[in-house]
């Protein structure tokens, strides 16, 4: 059921009124995380990230929330404000509480930090109108990361081994890391990505020929920025 507030119609998840019509989204802009990734060091408080509303003219109501590394809203985190309204050119602050179980101090945690954005829309406007109000989410990853780790985040990409087995690529992550590969190219030649590699997991990377004999590759740091590439020779 449609929410008003303020003589502005929201929808909740997305809205369907009869028959599907061309959808109501915004000119431009809309609401924008201040980071793609989070790093949350196990024990501190606290940690927060900023959202901005681009948008000239928009006003959303977002609603946030935290999820597992297999996509289940989880109660590990308390999200401040769950739900609010953003104006236009405005900015909010959201800020994570760990309030789980204790989790292990030998390697990262992955979580998901979720912000859906729902456009408002103006009931004299579209009052008796068939309509399609669809909701905009930002999912971004979140890690709990220990303290006392070795090596260090900047060494940690220099540490991955490959293998080959015919046409597949086999990286292993042996550090306590999350490890993002992007830009990967076999030979030269560019082939899938990213790929993220689990603390101390493997994962395999199709390759175009069993006869590949270089595969390069950059990693994403906690700035979300591109290391310098690394070659691995088979």
């Amino acid at each position: 059921m449609p929410i008003f507030l303020h003589n502005k119609l929201w929808s909740v998840s997305i809205l369907l009124l009869a028959s599907l019509m061309p959808a109501l989204t915004q000119a431009s802009g809309g609401v924008v995380l201040g980071g793609t990734r989070i790093i949350y060091p196990a024990g501190q408080k606290e940690t927060s990230i900023t959202a901005h509303n681009t948008s000239e003219d928009s006003r959303f109501m977002v609603q946030s929330w935290v999820e597992d590394s297999n996509g289940n809203k989880a109660k590990d985190f308390i999200v401040t404000p769950p739900l609010y309204v953003s104006n236009p050119r405005s900015e909010n602050t959201l800020r994570l509480m760990y309030a789980g179980p204790k989790l292990p101090s030998d390697r990262e945690t992955l979580y998901y930090l979720v912000s859906n954005a729902i456009p408002a829309v103006d009931k004299n406007t579209v009052e008796g109108k068939n309509l399609l109000v669809l909701s905009a989410a930002t999912r971004i990853k979140l890690f709990v990361r220990p303290a006392g780790i070795h090596p260090s985040p900047d060494e940690a990409p220099k540490k991955l081994t490959f293998s080959r087995a015919g046409r597949k690529a086999i990286v292993k992550n042996s550090t306590p890391y999350y490890i993002t590969l992007t830009a990967i190219k076999a030979d030269g030649q560019p082939i899938k990505e990213p790929v993220m590699v689990p603390p101390s997991g493997s994962e395999d990377i199709n390759l175009p020929s069993a006869r590949v004999a270089s595969l390069s590759y950059q990693t994403i740091n906690d700035y979300g920025g591109l290391t310098k590439e690394i070659i691995w020779k088979f």
